[in-house]
Protein backbone atom coordinates (compact mmCIF):
# COMPACT_ATOMS: atom_id res chain seq x y z
CA UNK A 1 0.00 0.00 0.00
CA UNK A 2 2.67 2.53 0.98
CA UNK A 3 3.32 5.27 3.22
CA UNK A 4 0.02 5.93 4.86
CA UNK A 5 1.05 8.10 7.29
CA UNK A 6 4.38 11.52 7.41
CA UNK A 7 4.61 12.18 10.68
CA UNK A 8 6.54 15.27 11.47
CA UNK A 9 8.07 16.51 14.82
CA UNK A 10 9.94 19.34 15.54
CA UNK A 11 9.79 22.50 17.88
CA UNK A 12 7.73 25.08 17.48
CA UNK A 13 8.77 27.46 14.69
CA UNK A 14 10.87 24.44 13.09
CA UNK A 15 8.76 24.95 9.96
CA UNK A 16 6.90 21.63 9.98
CA UNK A 17 3.39 23.59 9.10
CA UNK A 18 5.66 24.70 5.85
CA UNK A 19 6.81 21.94 4.99
CA UNK A 20 3.32 20.11 5.45
CA UNK A 21 1.89 22.68 3.36
CA UNK A 22 4.44 21.93 0.74
CA UNK A 23 4.26 18.25 0.79
CA UNK A 24 0.69 18.44 -0.37
CA UNK A 25 1.75 20.33 -3.21
CA UNK A 26 4.74 17.77 -4.17
CA UNK A 27 2.85 14.31 -3.54
CA UNK A 28 1.01 12.62 -6.25
CA UNK A 29 -1.66 11.87 -4.38
CA UNK A 30 -3.94 13.96 -2.05
CA UNK A 31 -2.89 14.20 1.74
CA UNK A 32 -4.14 15.46 4.83
CA UNK A 33 -2.32 17.72 7.10
CA UNK A 34 -3.38 17.53 11.30
CA UNK A 35 -1.64 18.11 14.05
CA UNK A 36 -1.11 19.50 17.19
CA UNK A 37 -2.62 23.02 16.86
CA UNK A 38 -5.61 21.21 14.97
CA UNK A 39 -6.01 19.64 18.67
CA UNK A 40 -5.79 22.69 20.08
CA UNK A 41 -8.23 25.57 18.02
CA UNK A 42 -10.76 22.00 18.94
CA UNK A 43 -10.85 22.44 22.67
CA UNK A 44 -13.12 24.47 24.45
CA UNK A 45 -11.46 27.82 26.42
CA UNK A 46 -11.38 25.94 29.46
CA UNK A 47 -8.99 23.78 28.44
CA UNK A 48 -7.03 26.11 26.84
CA UNK A 49 -5.24 27.07 30.36
CA UNK A 50 -3.35 25.63 32.43
CA UNK A 51 -4.64 23.09 35.12
CA UNK A 52 -6.70 20.06 33.28
CA UNK A 53 -6.25 21.28 29.91
CA UNK A 54 -3.00 22.91 27.69
CA UNK A 55 -0.89 26.10 29.47
CA UNK A 56 1.71 27.98 27.70
CA UNK A 57 3.98 29.88 30.19
CA UNK A 58 5.71 33.32 29.71
CA UNK A 59 8.57 31.75 29.43
CA UNK A 60 7.91 29.11 26.49
CA UNK A 61 7.29 26.25 28.90
CA UNK A 62 3.81 23.92 27.78
CA UNK A 63 2.15 22.13 30.52
CA UNK A 64 -0.38 19.41 29.75
CA UNK A 65 -3.28 17.88 32.47
CA UNK A 66 -4.93 15.14 32.48
CA UNK A 67 -8.01 15.56 30.34
CA UNK A 68 -5.67 17.30 27.47
CA UNK A 69 -3.72 14.29 27.76
CA UNK A 70 -7.05 11.73 27.73
CA UNK A 71 -8.09 14.40 24.12
CA UNK A 72 -4.61 14.07 22.57
CA UNK A 73 -5.09 10.06 23.27
CA UNK A 74 -8.12 10.35 21.64
CA UNK A 75 -7.16 12.45 19.23
CA UNK A 76 -3.66 10.10 17.83
CA UNK A 77 -6.46 7.10 17.48
CA UNK A 78 -8.53 9.23 15.64
CA UNK A 79 -5.94 10.24 13.25
CA UNK A 80 -4.98 7.01 13.09
CA UNK A 81 -8.44 5.36 11.80
CA UNK A 82 -8.80 8.24 9.30
CA UNK A 83 -5.29 6.40 7.90
CA UNK A 84 -6.76 2.64 8.13
CA UNK A 85 -9.60 4.06 6.38
CA UNK A 86 -7.74 4.90 3.86
CA UNK A 87 -6.77 8.78 4.08
CA UNK A 88 -3.14 9.43 3.80
CA UNK A 89 -2.01 11.91 6.82
CA UNK A 90 0.49 14.25 7.49
CA UNK A 91 0.75 14.49 11.53
CA UNK A 92 2.28 18.01 12.35
CA UNK A 93 3.26 17.05 16.01
CA UNK A 94 5.57 18.43 18.95
CA UNK A 95 6.90 15.36 21.19
CA UNK A 96 6.91 17.76 24.49
CA UNK A 97 7.63 14.20 26.03
CA UNK A 98 9.94 13.04 23.64
CA UNK A 99 10.15 9.36 22.87
CA UNK A 100 7.09 9.00 25.56
CA UNK A 101 5.63 11.03 22.80
CA UNK A 102 6.63 9.33 20.08
CA UNK A 103 5.46 5.43 21.93
CA UNK A 104 2.23 7.47 22.14
CA UNK A 105 1.74 7.91 18.08
CA UNK A 106 3.58 4.38 17.76
CA UNK A 107 0.59 2.83 19.65
CA UNK A 108 -1.89 4.45 17.94
CA UNK A 109 -0.46 3.73 14.22
CA UNK A 110 0.76 0.19 14.84
CA UNK A 111 -0.05 -1.66 11.31
CA UNK A 112 0.04 1.49 9.23
CA UNK A 113 2.95 2.62 6.73
CA UNK A 114 4.69 5.74 9.01
CA UNK A 115 7.28 7.48 7.49
CA UNK A 116 9.10 9.24 10.68
CA UNK A 117 10.01 12.69 10.19
CA UNK A 118 12.45 15.23 12.84
CA UNK A 119 12.00 18.70 11.65
CA UNK A 120 15.24 20.54 13.01
CA UNK A 121 16.28 24.41 13.04
CA UNK A 122 18.84 26.13 14.97
CA UNK A 123 17.26 27.61 17.99
CA UNK A 124 18.31 30.88 17.40
CA UNK A 125 17.01 30.93 13.59
CA UNK A 126 13.72 29.21 15.12
CA UNK A 127 13.45 32.19 17.76
CA UNK A 128 13.57 34.86 15.06
CA UNK A 129 10.99 33.47 13.08
CA UNK A 130 8.84 32.90 16.70
CA UNK A 131 9.24 36.58 17.03
CA UNK A 132 8.14 37.49 13.17
CA UNK A 133 4.92 34.89 13.83
CA UNK A 134 4.16 36.93 16.75
CA UNK A 135 1.64 34.34 17.54
CA UNK A 136 3.97 32.08 19.80
CA UNK A 137 4.83 33.03 23.60
CA UNK A 138 8.30 33.89 23.90
CA UNK A 139 10.82 31.62 24.58
CA UNK A 140 8.24 28.20 23.50
CA UNK A 141 11.33 27.52 20.18
CA UNK A 142 14.37 27.94 22.05
CA UNK A 143 13.14 25.72 24.96
CA UNK A 144 11.86 22.83 22.09
CA UNK A 145 14.63 22.74 19.95
CA UNK A 146 16.41 19.61 21.65
CA UNK A 147 13.74 18.58 23.63
CA UNK A 148 11.03 17.61 21.03
CA UNK A 149 13.92 15.24 19.56
CA UNK A 150 15.66 13.46 22.86
CA UNK A 151 15.65 10.02 22.48
CA UNK A 152 13.01 9.59 19.26
CA UNK A 153 13.65 7.62 16.13
CA UNK A 154 13.47 8.87 13.12
CA UNK A 155 13.71 7.37 9.69
CA UNK A 156 14.80 10.84 8.30
CA UNK A 157 15.91 13.97 9.45
CA UNK A 158 15.48 17.30 7.47
CA UNK A 159 16.93 20.55 8.61
CA UNK A 160 15.08 24.13 7.74
CA UNK A 161 17.73 26.22 9.42
CA UNK A 162 18.74 26.82 5.53
CA UNK A 163 16.62 25.09 3.59
CA UNK A 164 13.49 25.99 2.07
CA UNK A 165 9.90 23.85 3.15
CA UNK A 166 9.68 23.13 -0.56
CA UNK A 167 13.80 21.44 -0.71
CA UNK A 168 12.54 19.97 2.83
CA UNK A 169 9.58 18.72 1.15
CA UNK A 170 11.38 16.90 -1.90
CA UNK A 171 13.75 15.54 0.03
CA UNK A 172 10.73 13.70 2.03
CA UNK A 173 9.19 13.11 -0.61
CA UNK A 174 12.00 11.10 -2.09
CA UNK A 175 11.49 8.62 1.17
CA UNK A 176 7.52 8.17 0.27
CA UNK A 177 6.93 4.74 -0.79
Amino acid sequence: MGTQVIVLNGGSSAGKSSVARQLQRVLPQPWLTLGTDTLVDALPPSLREPGAGIGFGPDGQVTTGAVFRELDVAWSAGVAQMARSGARIIVDEVFLGGAASQARWQAALAGLDVLWVGVRCDPDVAEARERARGDRGPGMARTQAALVHVDVTYDLTVDTTHADALAAARQIAGHVT
